[in-house]
C-alpha cells in the first residue's frame, strides 16, 4: 500500500503558501465590497471607474475560486487516503494517488501568480515588433513573430488589437504595433522584450542557402490614466497624417485617417491607423505616447537609484534573447533562462508560454 502522508503534507504546505501570496484573507474581505459596488445602479455613470471595478472583481473572484478548488482537491485526497487506510479500500487509495500529481501540477501553475510583482503586471500590454538585420528574411520573420503572439493570445483567451501595420518591401512586415488585453498580459510578455534571432533555409534565396534574420520585440504597460500622469506640450509634437495600409482594421486604405506623432524631445514615435477617424487615431496615439513617457520616467528613476547604490542595471534591449533554429537542426533556446524546445513548429504555432514561465522563474532566481 502506497503511503501518501508526505505527498499530502507537501500539498498542504503549498496550499498554505498560496494563501499567503494570493492574500486570500484580504480577497475574502474585499469581495463583498466589490459585489456591492457592482450592484450599484449608477455604477456605469462613470465608465472608467466601472471598468476598474469590473476588472478587480473578476481577478479577485478568479483567485478565490482557484484557491477554493485546490483546497477542495487536497481535502478530497486526504479523505480518500484516510478512507482507504481505515477500510482497506485499495480503489480509494489508487484514486488519491492518481490525484496527487494532477493537483501538484495545478500548484505549479498557481505559483506563477506569485512571480507577478510589478505595478502593471496584471494589466494589458502595448507591443511593437520591428524587423532588423536580414533584409526580406527579417521582414518575413517579423510577421512570423506577430503570428506567434497572435496564436498565443488566442490560446489564452486574450484579445489582440492591431494599431499599426507597415508592410515589408517584398514580403512580411517592417513594423507592427498591437495591444494584447488579458490578465497578466504585460507580466508574461515582459519575457519577450528584446531581439529574436531566426536561422533557416531562406525561402527568398534561389540557391536555398541558410540565412540568419533578426527582429525586435518592444513592450510597454497599458496605463489607463497615463495622460493624466504626464504633461505634453503641443509644440513638442510633430503630427503626420497618412493613408492606412495593411491589417490595421476595417478603415484602412480608405482615407488619410492614420496618424503618426513624433515627440521631438525624446524622439519617441507612435502611430495608429485602426480607429474610425483621424481624431480617434490621434487620441489613441496620445494615449500610447503618454504610456511611453511614463515608462521613460520610471526607467530613469530605476537607473538613478541603481547608480546611487553603486549598481549597474543590466539591459537586455538590443541583445539577442532567443534563437529559433530551423536548420541545420530544430531548436528554440532562450539565452537567459536556458529553456529549450526541440519543437520550433509548436513554439511558432503559439506554444511560447513555457519560455515566458521559465523567464519569470529565472528573473526571480537572478
Amino acid at each position: 500500500m502506497a503511503d501518501l502522508t508526505d505527498d499530502i503534507g507537501r500539498l498542504r504546505n503549498e496550499l498554505g503558501e498560496a494563501k499567503e501570496y494570493l492574500r486570500i484573507d484580504e480577497l475574502r474581505a474585499r469581495l463583498p465590497q466589490l459585489e456591492t459596488e457592482m450592484g450599484r445602479p449608477d455604477l456605469w455613470d462613470d465608465a472608467e471607474r466601472a471598468r476598474e471595478v469590473q476588472t478587480e472583481f473578476t481577478s479577485v473572484k478568479d483567485d478565490l475560486d482557484l484557491y477554493d478548488q485546490l483546497n477542495g482537491s487536497v481535502e478530497d485526497i486526504e479523505t480518500l487516503w484516510e478512507l482507504g487506510k481505515e477500510e482497506g479500500d485499495q480503489d480509494s487509495i489508487d484514486e488519491a494517488q492518481t490525484m496527487v500529481p494532477k493537483v501538484a501540477k495545478q500548484f505549479e501553475t498557481l505559483e506563477l501568480r506569485a512571480l507577478f510583482t510589478g505595478e502593471y503586471d496584471e494589466g494589458d500590454a502595448v507591443c511593437e515588433i520591428h524587423s532588423g538585420a536580414g533584409g526580406t528574411d527579417a521582414q518575413d520573420w517579423a510577421q512570423m513573430m506577430f503570428e506567434m503572439y497572435k496564436r498565443w493570445s488566442d490560446k489564452r483567451g486574450f484579445a489582440l488589437e492591431v494599431t499599426e501595420w507597415q508592410e515589408g518591401q517584398e514580403a512580411g512586415i517592417s513594423t507592427v504595433g498591437f495591444t494584447i488585453s488579458g490578465r497578466h498580459a504585460y507580466g508574461l510578455l515582459q519575457a519577450e522584450r528584446g531581439v529574436h534571432r531566426l536561422v533557416r533555409i531562406s525561402p527568398f534565396d534561389s540557391q536555398a542557402r541558410r540565412h540568419t534574420a533578426f527582429a525586435s520585440f518592444s513592450l510597454w504597460p497599458e496605463i489607463p490614466d497615463a495622460t493624466s500622469q504626464v504633461e505634453i506640450d503641443d509644440k513638442d509634437l510633430r503630427v503626420d497624417v497618412f493613408r492606412s495600409s495593411g491589417a490595421g482594421g476595417q478603415h484602412v486604405n480608405t482615407t488619410d485617417s492614420a496618424v503618426r506623432i513624433t515627440h521631438l524631445p525624446t524622439g519617441i514615435v507612435v502611430s495608429c491607423q485602426n480607429e474610425r477617424s483621424q481624431h480617434q487615431n490621434k487620441d489613441r496615439c496620445m494615449q500610447m505616447l503618454s504610456v511611453r513617457l511614463v515608462e521613460v520616467e520610471r526607467q530613469k528613476r530605476e537607473e538613478e537609484l541603481a547608480a546611487a547604490a553603486g549598481e549597474s542595471l543590466k539591459t537586455e534591449w538590443g541583445s539577442q534573447i532567443r534563437s529559433y533554429v530551423l536548420q541545420p537542426y530544430q531548436q528554440v533556446k532562450d539565452e537567459r533562462s536556458g529553456h529549450t524546445s526541440g519543437n520550433p513548429e509548436g513554439v511558432l504555432g503559439g506554444d511560447v508560454g513555457p519560455f515566458m514561465e521559465a523567464w519569470l522563474r529565472w528573473r526571480r532566481a537572478s
